[in-house]
C-alpha cells in the first residue's frame, strides 16, 4: 500500500472556501487507483500506486479497503464527500472557518466512487456523505460532526487529545462482553468494562464473569453431572460393584465445591483483565447523555467516563409471577446454585430448558420434584423431541401438573413450607399443594429499561426490552452497539455471545469483516436425558421449506452402556430433516441420549460444510459409541417406522 505524503509536505485537498491555510481547488480530478483519486492544490498532487492487474475481485476489494485505512490514519483530517452534497459542502466550510487542512475525497469524481462507498460502509456502518474522520476517530456525518463541534469534543479532537476517556466502554462483564472487551485491549484500544449485579430478592449476588458462570451454563452442567453419578452408582451394581452402607447426597457439600470453583473462574477473569490492562469497574452504569456514563457503586458513589463506542452486554435475569408473595418466598435459578440448604420437595413452575434441566438434576439427586406447565415444554424447540424429554423425565419420578398455573398469594406454612394454589388453563379447577421450596423458570427479562438508553435514543422492543441491530450488532445509535442475550431475535447462547463479541471487537478496531454467523448453531438441553440438537426443528422446517420438500428420517438406538445396566431400550433417539430438493441436505438433527451435547457439536461443524443425507450415510462412524447414532442400521424415514 502506498504511503501518504511525508508530514514536511502534508497534501492539501479540495475544500470550500476558507482561509488560505486551506488550498481551494474545486473539481480538480487526480489520477487514481482503481479509481481512488485524491484532490489537491497544485503542485500537491496526493496519488497512491494502482494495483496490479489480475487481481480476483476479493483481493481487489480488501486492497481497496487497505488503502481507504491509510488515508484514515494518515491523515489528520480525512473527508468522503460528494461535490454536489450539501451537507459536505456545509462540512468543509466548517473546516475552513476554523483554519483547518483537510484531505477530501469525492465520490462522485472516482471511476469506482460506488465501490469506495460500499467499503466504507463496511468500515464504518455509515452509507452516507459526508464520512468524516479526525485523527482516526469516526466522527460520522454533517450532524454528527456540528454537534461535536457544539461540545468542544471536535477541538480536542484536533488538538491531537483523546475525545473520550475510553475508546471502548462495555457495560456488563459476562462472556459475551468479556469477550469484547479482551479482543479490544488486543487490539491495542483503551478499554472499560462495567459490571454490577444487582442481588436477587432473595439477597444473592455473584462475581465476574456473568449468567453462564455463576447461575447459569456452569453450575447447572456440575449439578447435572452430581445426578448422573446417582444413576451411575445404581448401574454399578450390574457391573459388579458391591457396597453395603447406604449412599446418600450431601447437599450441603456439592454446593460448597461448585461455589469454590466458581470463585476461582471470577478470579480468573479478574486477572485476565488485568493482564490485557482492561479497566474493571464493579459499578452499575447508566447513560445520561451521548458517549457519557455514569457509574454507581455498591456505596452510592458516582463517577462520570465517556468513550468512543459503547457495547451493551447487560444480560438477562430471571422473570417473576406477578403474584403477591412471589419475590418473598420464591427463587429462582439465580439462588439455586448457592442455596445453602438443600431445596427438599420443589414445585418447578415452568417448561423452559432452565426449569426441565434444573428439575432434572434435582430428581436425580433424589429430591421430590413436580414440574407445573402452563403450555407446552421447551417452546422454540422440536416438540417430538421435547415430549420425549418429558416422558423420559416422568418415568424417572418427576411429576408434571399440565396446563396449570400458580394464581393466589404463595402463603408461608409451618418452618419450610409454602401452599401454592394453581388454576387450570383449560377450564375449572384448581389444584393445591405444599412444598418446601417453590422455584421459578417462566423465562427471562433483559437488563435494558434502567440502563438510560432513552437518554441517547437506543431504541427497544417495548414489550420485551430486547434491542433491534443489524448484522454488525449495531444499534440505531451508531456507536453503541450490543451483543448476547438482549438481542431481538438472536440465539440466546454464551458461546454466541462470545463469538459475536469478539468478531465486533475485530470489525470495529481490527479491519476485519467477518460477522456473527447465527445459523445453524447446535445447543444442548441438560435434562437426566440429555437433548441436543442443530438447525431447524421439524414445526419450523415445515414453516420455512413446506412439508412436502422435506424428507425427515429418524431412529431408535440402545447405548452399550445401557444393555448389561438393563436400561431401557427403546428411549435414546435420533432424527434429521432433510430439504430432498436440495441433494437431501440436512437442515435439521436432532438426538435423545448420553453425552448428546458431545456428539452434536460434531455434526454441527458438518452441517456447517452442507451436511447431506448421502455424506451421512457414507461415514463410518466410531463403534461403539452413540456418536454412531444408528447402531446397526442406517436413519430411517420416518413413515417406515413406527416409535414406540
Amino acid at each position: 500500500m502506498a504511503q501518504p505524503p511525508p508530514p514536511s509536505s502534508p497534501p492539501r485537498a479540495q475544500t470550500s472556501p476558507g482561509p488560505a491555510k486551506v488550498g481551494a481547488v474545486p473539481n480538480r480530478r487526480l489520477g487514481s487507483v482503481r479509481g481512488v483519486p485524491m484532490s489537491s492544490p497544485p503542485g500537491r498532487r496526493a496519488r497512491l500506486s494502482s494495483p496490479g492487474t489480475g487481481r480476483s475481485s476479493s483481493e481487489t476489494r480488501e486492497e481497496l479497503r487497505r488503502r481507504l485505512l491509510g488515508l484514515i490514519e494518515g491523515n489528520r483530517v480525512m473527508i468522503f464527500s460528494k461535490s454536489y452534497c450539501p451537507h459536505s459542502t456545509r462540512v468543509k466550510e466548517l473546516f475552513s472557518s476554523l483554519g483547518v487542512e483537510c484531505h477530501i475525497l469525492e465520490l462522485d469524481q472516482v471511476d469506482d466512487g460506488a465501490s469506495v462507498q460500499e467499503v466504507l460502509s463496511e468500515i464504518t456502518n455509515q452509507r452516507t456523505v459526508p464520512n468524516i474522520f479526525v485523527n482516526k476517530v469516526h466522527m460520522g456525518g454533517c450532524e454528527q460532526t456540528f454537534q461535536a463541534h457544539q461540545s468542544g469534543v471536535l477541538e480536542k479532537l484536533l488538538q491531537g487529545d483523546s475525545a473520550y476517556d475510553y475508546d471502548l466502554i462495555v457495560i456488563g462483564g459476562g462472556s459475551g462482553g468479556l469477550a469484547c472487551a479482551q479482543e479490544a485491549a488486543v487490539l491495542g484500544k483503551k478499554v472499560m468494562v462495567l459490571d454490577f449485579v444487582l442481588p436477587s430478592p432473595q439477597g444473592t449476588s455473584w462475581g465476574l464473569g456473568g449468567t453462564c458462570v455463576n447461575v447459569g451454563c456452569i453450575p447447572k452442567k456440575l449439578m447435572h453431572q452430581a445426578a448422573l453419578l446417582g444413576q451411575a452408582l445404581i448401574d454399578s451394581r450390574k457391573f459388579g460393584w458391591e457396597y453395603n452402607q447406604q449412599v446418600k447426597h450431601n447437599w450441603e457439600t456439592m454446593t460448597e465445591a461448585i461455589q469454590n470453583h466458581i470463585g476461582s473462574l471470577n478470579w480468573g477473569y479478574r486477572l485476565s483483565l488485568r493482564e490485557k490492562a482492561v479497566a474493571y469497574v464493579n459499578s452499575y452504569g447508566e447513560f445520561v447523555e451521548h458517549h457519557k456514563i455514569k457509574a454507581t457503586n455498591r456505596k452510592g458513589q458516582e463517577t462520570c467516563y465517556t468513550a468512543a463506542k459503547f457495547v451493551i452486554a447487560t444480560g438477562e435475569r430471571p422473570r417473576y409471577l406477578g403474584i403477591q408473595g412471589d419475590k418473598e418466598y420464591c427463587i429462582t435459578s439465580d439462588d439455586l446454585f448457592s442455596l445453602p440448604y438443600c431445596p427438599g420437595k420443589t414445585l418447578v413452575v415452568g417448561a423452559s430448558y432452565v426449569a426441565l434441566e434444573c428439575a432434572g438434576f434435582l430428581a436425580g439427586l433424589g429430591l421430590d420434584v413436580t414440574v407445573m406447565v402452563r403450555s407446552i415444554l421447551l417452546r422454540g424447540f422440536d416438540q417430538e423431541m421435547a415430549e420425549k424429554v418429558g416422558s423420559y423425565m416422568e418415568q424417572h419420578g418427576v411429576k408434571f401438573l399440565r396446563k396449570f398455573v400458580p394464581i393466589q398469594q404463595l402463603e408461608k406454612g409451618s418452618p419450610g413450607k409454602l401452599r401454592v394454589v394453581a388454576e387450570s388453563t383449560e377450564g375449572p379447577g384448581a389444584v393445591e399443594g405444599v412444598y418446601n421450596t417453590v422455584l421459578l423458570a417462566i423465562g427471562r427479562d433483559s437488563c435494558t429499561r434502567k440502563i438510560g438508553l432513552e437518554k441517547i435514543g437506543v431504541k427497544i422492543n417495548e414489550k420485551s426490552g430486547k434491542i433491534p441491530v443489524n448484522d454488525v450488532e449495531q444499534t440505531n445509535v451508531p456507536y453503541v452497539y450490543a451483543i448476547g442475550d438482549i438481542l431481538e431475535g438472536k440465539l440466546e447462547l454464551t458461546p454466541v455471545a462470545i463469538q459475536a463479541g469478539k468478531l465486533l471487537a475485530r470489525r470495529l478496531f481490527g479491519g476485519r469483516l467477518e460477522k456473527c454467523d447465527y445459523i445453524n448453531v447446535p445447543t444442548t438441553v441438560f435434562t437426566p436425558l440429555e437433548y441436543g440438537c442443530c438447525g431447524l426443528s421439524e414445526e419450523k422446517a415445515i414453516e420455512v421449506h413446506k412439508k412436502e420438500n422435506l424428507e425427515v428420517y429418524h431412529t431408535l438406538f440402545w447405548p452399550l452402556e445401557w444393555t448389561v445396566a438393563g436400561r431401557d431400550n427403546n428411549t435414546c433417539y435420533a432424527k434429521i430433516i432433510c430439504n430432498k430438493f436440495d441433494n437431501e441436505r440436512v437442515v435439521g438433527f436432532h438426538i435423545l441420549g448420553p453425552n448428546a451435547g458431545e456428539v452434536t457439536q460434531g455434526f454441527a461443524a458438518a452441517m456447517k460444510c452442507g451436511l447431506t443425507k448421502q455424506l451421512l450415510d457414507d461415514t463410518i462412524g466410531i463403534h461403539p459409541t452413540c456418536g454412531e447414532v444408528r447402531k446397526d442400521k442406517t436413519f430411517l424415514k420416518l413413515t417406515s417406522i413406527d416409535v414406540v
